[in-house]
């Protein structure tokens, strides 16, 4: 049994929640346990995970979020630079699940947050913690470990 870290930004708490439904019964689903954390963005998400890993506590990790579009180019850096990081960690070594969502208003983000439209474009927390699990297990496979 692996000790997922679910991190999460509470930006827009009432998405965040069905986010963190669906990856929290993805995960006790496959039969592991989960804490979670919460930071106030998505930019913040990745910085929480790689303070996590140092402490050598988590197997996997699921970054949970929302980013809707707004007037400004602040979208742009704020999707951007989330995936960049999440992907940076991934790349070195860390089973992360990316569950930040970039879309164009809330009624999207419902249709892909909410966990009881699975395999309906929907129930992407789920999806993000499958993931984190199914990196979990390629890394168990292949016998690496973060670098």
């Amino acid at each position: 049994m692996a000790k997922v870290l679910i991190a999460e930004a509470r930006f827009y708490a009432h998405l965040s929640d069905l986010l963190l439904a669906g990856a929290r019964a993805a995960i006790e689903a496959a039969g592991h346990k989960h804490e979670t954390v919460t930071v106030p963005g998505a930019l913040e998400l990745p910085a929480a995970i790689a303070l996590a890993a140092e402490s050598g506590q988590y197997e996997a990790y699921v970054a949970l979020g929302v980013v809707i579009r707004g007037e400004t180019f602040h979208f742009e850096i704020v999707a951007g630079e989330s995936a960049r990081g999440i992907m940076a960690l991934t790349l070195d070594g860390l089973p992360v699940g990316n569950g930040i969502l970039t879309v164009e208003d809330e009624a999207q983000a419902i249709v892909r947050a909410d966990p009881k439209r699975i395999g309906k474009g929907g129930d992407k927390g789920g999806d993000a913690a499958r993931a984190a699990l199914a990196l979990m297990e390629l890394q168990s496979r292949f016998g690496t470990s973060p670098r």
